[in-house]
C-alpha cells in the first residue's frame, strides 16, 4: 500500500472509531436511564444530587496560620525555629556543644 492509501485507510478507521464510540455512549446512556428508572429516578436527578454533594464536600479552605517561633539562635536572634520539622544547623550545633535546648527558647 502506498502512503496515500494508508492515510485514507487511517481516516476511515478514525471515523469508524468515532462512530462506534458515539454508539457505545448512546447505549450506555440508555442503560443508565433504564437503571435509574427502575428506582424511580431520572438520570438528571441523580446527576444533580452528585453535583450538590461534591459542592458541599469542597467547602472553603481555611488559611494556614504559620507557627510562632519557639527557639532563637543566641548568636543571631533573627534566626529562629518553630520546633517543627527539620532542626536548623545552628540549633543542632548548639545542642552538640552542650547547650540545653530549653535555654534556646524564646
Amino acid at each position: 500500500m502506498g502512503r496515500k492509501e494508508l492515510e485514507k485507510l487511517l481516516a476511515e478507521t478514525q471515523k469508524a472509531l468515532e462512530a462506534a464510540q458515539a454508539r457505545d455512549r448512546r447505549e450506555a446512556r440508555k442503560a443508565a436511564e433504564r437503571a435509574a428508572a427502575e428506582y424511580g429516578f431520572s438520570l438528571n436527578e441523580l446527576d444533580d444530587e452528585n453535583q450538590n454533594a461534591s459542592k458541599k464536600s469542597r467547602g472553603p479552605k481555611k488559611p494556614k496560620n504559620p507557627s510562632a517561633p519557639k527557639y532563637a539562635d543566641p548568636d543571631d536572634p533573627s534566626r529562629t525555629w518553630t520546633g517543627k520539622g527539620r532542626q536548623p544547623n545552628w540549633f543542632r550545633a548548639a545542642v552538640e556543644k552542650g547547650i540545653n535546648p530549653t535555654s534556646l527558647e524564646i
